[in-house]
């Protein structure tokens, strides 16, 4: 019996996430430090509020270009607060636009995705779970990682933000085994 990740429940724009997007691994820099900044936004949310959001985020970032939101200030935050399309946190907002300077000095050094992607040896973790209840929050490594991008200037990036991160962008494939996409995403690790 297939039966998918039962955390989308059965909104459309949730299972269309969990069966395109989430757990397939991303390389591209730019597209994991947006992620990562949603997660961020996410913290005290569900995320089915953020991805409701996301057109209205993309807007109000520019796209998610972190070099950009790296040059931003006091005005754009004041913008930002006004803006009803996105969840107006300002300790949020000014993470993000910290987070973006931070991503330019990774990305400058060594690629925010080589840095990311070395973690877990260059290729996703395959998990075999049998049921939802048997993913954990967090993980050492997730604590890690955490830790690795709060020395970096980060910040939002606790380790249970951390992991569903980890988990969306593929660095660990968590689709229980029943769910159909958890072989298709084995995969493409």
């Amino acid at each position: 019996m297939t039966e998918r990740c039962s955390w989308c429940g059965q909104d459309p724009l949730y299972v269309a996430y969990h069966d395109t997007e989430w757990g397939v691994p991303e390389w591209d820099s730019r597209a994991l430090w947006e992620k990562l900044i949603l997660d961020g936004f996410q913290a005290g949310l569900s995320w089915i509020t953020i991805l409701r959001k996301r057109p209205a985020f993309r807007d109000a970032f520019e796209g998610f270009d972190p070099n950009v939101v790296a040059d931003w200030g006091e005005a754009e935050v004041q913008r930002l607060l006004a803006d009803p399309g996105i969840v107006r946190s300002r300790a949020k907002i000014e993470a993000a636009i910290g987070n973006a300077r931070a991503w330019q000095r990774i990305e400058a050094r060594e690629g925010f995705d080589s840095f990311l992607w070395s973690r877990v040896g260059g290729a996703p973790i395959q998990n075999r779970f049998a049921a939802q209840s048997d993913v954990p929050p967090q993980t050492d490594l997730s604590a890690r990682i955490s830790k690795d991008l709060k020395a970096e200037g980060f910040r939002f990036c606790g380790p249970v933000i951390t992991y569903a991160f980890m988990e969306a962008v593929g660095m660990v494939n968590d689709h229980v085994v029943t769910c159909p996409a958890h072989d298709r995403v084995a995969a493409l690790g």
